[in-house]
């Protein structure tokens, strides 16, 4: 059975490890040298707007995504839960997962009253797309970033 909890520090490796593997991920990250992943976890831990878990099946960690709660002015003061870096282990992809973490995001987004819980999805992953669609997320606008 999975449980979704909050990770830890000890976590951290295998989190790393998922998002490197990955088709994206794989030019980005690395589990070699986990300094910076360790400083951003902390700041992530710190903040009670943001939530990093796991999704665990007994010891091992299968699943990972960070939820962060966005106030705003726009909806009439609503808040937002936007899910970032979602990501399953490979050898578990296809067993409901992802599935169960997004569930959770939604109902722990619905707790802390947010009106809407949003997402944003490369265009290169046409799958997570399908996943999206499946779980009733529509795609409504059209995302840019500016790497810096």
């Amino acid at each position: 059975m999975i449980e979704i909890r909050r990770a830890t520090e000890a976590d951290l490796e295998a989190i790393v490890r998922m998002l490197a593997d990955d088709q994206l991920g794989s030019t980005r990250d690395s589990a070699e040298d986990l300094t910076p992943y360790l400083k951003a976890f902390k700041e992530i831990e710190a903040d009670p707007a943001n939530l990093l878990v796991v999704a665990a099946d007994g010891a091992e960690v299968v699943g990972t995504l960070q939820l962060t709660i966005i106030p705003g002015l726009a909806r009439s003061g609503a808040l937002r839960g936007l899910v970032e870096a979602v990501r399953v282990r490979s050898d578990q992809r296809g067993k409901r997962v992802g599935e169960q973490l997004m569930q959770w995001s939604i109902d722990e987004s619905r707790r802390r009253g947010c009106a809407l819980v949003q997402l944003t999805s490369d265009n290169k992953r046409v799958d997570a797309h399908r996943f999206y669609d499946r779980l009733g997320f529509v795609a409504s606008h059209t995302g840019f970033k500016l790497l810096l």
